[in-house]
């Protein structure tokens, strides 16, 4: 797709439901007794993939749009699937899945596509092996496809070399069918949606410090859940709002959890005009209306403990760290090198084609902004970030910007475009 200059973005933007809610609503749904009502649910692939994992193991899931009816099947219900669960592109679904798969009482293979199977799976097959699970890399490499065989299962505590939500969801998940209590300490805290939302389903769920810990359950209830739109997918209509002159977008019942609102605090350290109205706080999770205003940015140093609550947000910054006047220093980022693309590599690449000064280091960053940019030729290397990353960060170059394999922006937001050209029609 091409992408170019077309002045200022005005209006109101309903960003699509929380990714990361969507996934677990789905699955702790599958796992309760009685029906859940999941409102706001994600249309995209990843989330897609989820349920027809839990469809292919025995759970009735009508799938109404907005509105997804989970008929779980209680904890100990799920049947041994007839073929191999394809879990697509999403790293959510592989890793916290096979936290659950560990403690059936089948075997199952998992894979997914040519990016999930390079992405590692290490990180969760070595604490759910010391819980006692049976979980091998088919291929001996650390990676999909796994093949699971249903363990009996203990509690351990586990203290985890990365701050990783998808970690510490596939061990309490583990958690929930081992013997005695199972916890996992974090360097730093992340984002902690299958803390809430596993309280929200009944399970005895407590936090202390960046340690999570979870009792055995005996049984799951079924609830409904509310599902906030996604700060993830919010962030680019933060960032177009800030860095195209004369632009004020309101984007409107955004997910503001502070294990995820990274991003706000990064911009207000940068400068920005951001103002949270109508805030509530809904079953764990607070939401509000995200307004900004076009606003000069400066540089700033993004590190330590901010980073699992901008994670994702990361390319969208290094755009926008690409157009604010000053050193900005991105530490601590080594994660970026194992989601759908190596997200510095890339980011790197593409932002030195527009014209910007932006040097990779080994865990992150160093961009010396304020160069104009101009419009190239982006590979998303079929990642939904950057594609999305580019096409704002296009509306503030020179000249035409063409970015390949742009469709796979319906990973997590399937109207992104259409989104973006109703602002740009104001």
């Amino acid at each position: 797709m091409e992408f170019q200059k077309k002045g200022s973005l005005r209006g109101e933007v309903t960003v699509p439901g929380d990714k990361s809610i969507s996934h677990r609503a789905v699955m702790f749904g599958s796992l309760a007794e009685g029906t859940t009502e999941i409102h706001g649910f994600l249309q995209g692939a990843d989330c897609l993939s989820t349920i027809s994992c839990f469809e292919k193991m025995g759970v009735s899931i009508e799938n109404k749009g907005s509105l997804v009816l989970v008929h779980g099947n209680g904890l100990h219900g799920l049947k041994k699937p007839a073929e191999i669960l394809d879990c697509g592109n999403s790293g959510t679904t592989t890793r916290i899945i096979s936290g659950i798969l560990s403690g059936q009482s089948f075997d199952v293979t998992l894979t997914g596509d040519e990016s999930i199977q390079k992405r590692p799976m290490k990180r969760i097959i070595d604490p759910l092996t010391q819980m006692g699970a049976d979980i091998q890399s088919i291929r001996g490499n650390g990676c999909a496809p796994l093949a699971i065989r249903g363990s009996r299962l203990h509690g351990i505590h586990y203290t985890s070399k990365v701050a990783s939500a998808q970690v510490k969801s596939a061990i309490l998940l583990a958690g929930l069918y081992a013997e005695g209590p199972t916890s996992v300490t974090e360097p730093y805290v992340s984002r902690n949606h299958s803390e809430l939302m596993l309280k929200l389903f009944g399970a005895d769920v407590s936090t202390e410090g960046t340690t999570a810990t979870i009792q055995p359950a005996p049984q799951l209830c079924s609830t409904k859940v509310m599902v906030p739109g996604d700060i993830s997918s919010a962030a680019y209509f933060i960032a177009a709002g800030l860095m195209i002159p004369g632009s004020e977008i309101l984007i409107k019942n955004v997910g503001i959890n502070p294990t995820r609102d990274g991003i706000l605090h990064v911009c207000r350290q940068m400068g920005a005009d951001i103002q949270l109205l109508h805030g509530k706080q809904d079953e764990g999770e607070p939401t509000a209306d995200i307004l900004v205003r076009h606003s000069s940015l400066h540089g700033t140093e993004i590190r330590g403990a901010i980073i699992p609550t901008l994670i994702d947000e990361l390319p969208m910054l290094a755009a926008m760290a690409a157009m604010a006047e000053g050193e900005t220093v991105i530490r601590d980022a080594a994660e970026l090198k194992v989601k759908e693309s190596n997200r510095i590599a890339v980011m790197v690449e593409n932002l030195t084609a527009m014209g910007a000064d932006v040097r990779e280091t080994e865990d992150g960053m160093v961009i010396q902004g304020g160069k104009p940019l101009h419009g190239a030729a982006v590979d998303s290397h079929k990642d939904h970030r950057i594609a999305m990353t580019f096409a704002v960060t296009a509306l503030c170059a020179d000249g035409i910007t063409d970015i390949k394999d742009a469709e796979c922006v319906n990973i997590s937001y399937p109207a992104f475009y259409e989104d973006l050209k109703k602002l740009m029609a104001h």
